[in-house]
């Protein structure tokens, strides 16, 4: 049974790029820390979680970054994409969810359920038809809970985690559905 928690969704200013460094860092180690090579996460963080590299994904019009939070604490935060700031399709009919990552202390207690509901919803107020996303082969959690969520693999890619080429799940959902 879910224990499901209060949590508070909001919109990431860029005045809160460090915050989202640090929680994009946090759960990105929790998440694959133990299944990859130390040097591979290293190289991972240091090229996609700069600074400098969020602020240029924060700045994109067609990228969305929300917190969720609880008791003034941020344990989680969504990524989303629209048009052309797509990871890979690119696709007008399409939203891409890039990232959902939650604190481990605050799985099961419904924290991914409702970033990807905040998804869902955005996804929504577009024109798109369907909502997309890549998730490792090796996470069965998130392919579980996806799966749950009504998402159907379509296709395979690679996700190069450092020096580490990874495949990637590629996985989609009819709005129609929702």
């Amino acid at each position: 049974m879910i224990q499901s928690i209060d949590v508070e969704i909001r919109k990431v200013e860029l005045s809160e790029i460090n915050k989202l460094q640090e929680i994009s860092k946090l759960t990105f180690v929790e998440t694959f820390a133990e299944h990859n090579t130390i040097d591979d996460m290293q190289t991972y963080l240091n090229d996609n979680l700069s600074i400098e590299k969020l602020t240029v994904e924060l700045s994109n019009e067609n990228s969305k970054f929300y917190f969720a939070s609880f008791d003034n604490k941020i344990i989680g935060y969504l990524k989303i994409n629209f048009a052309q700031a797509q990871t890979e399709l690119k696709d007008t009919s399409s939203v891409e969810i890039e990232r959902i990552y939650v604190l481990k202390n605050y799985h099961g207690k419904n924290v991914g359920q409702v970033l990807f509901d905040e998804a869902i919803s955005l996804a929504k107020q577009t024109t798109a038809e369907y909502v997309w996303l890549g998730v490792w082969e090796k996470n069965p959690r998130a392919i579980s809970f996806y799966k749950k969520n009504g998402f159907v693999e379509f296709h395979k890619h690679i996700f190069k985690l450092g020096n580490d080429e990874q495949t990637d799940l590629m996985m989609r959902l009819e709005l129609s559905a929702c």
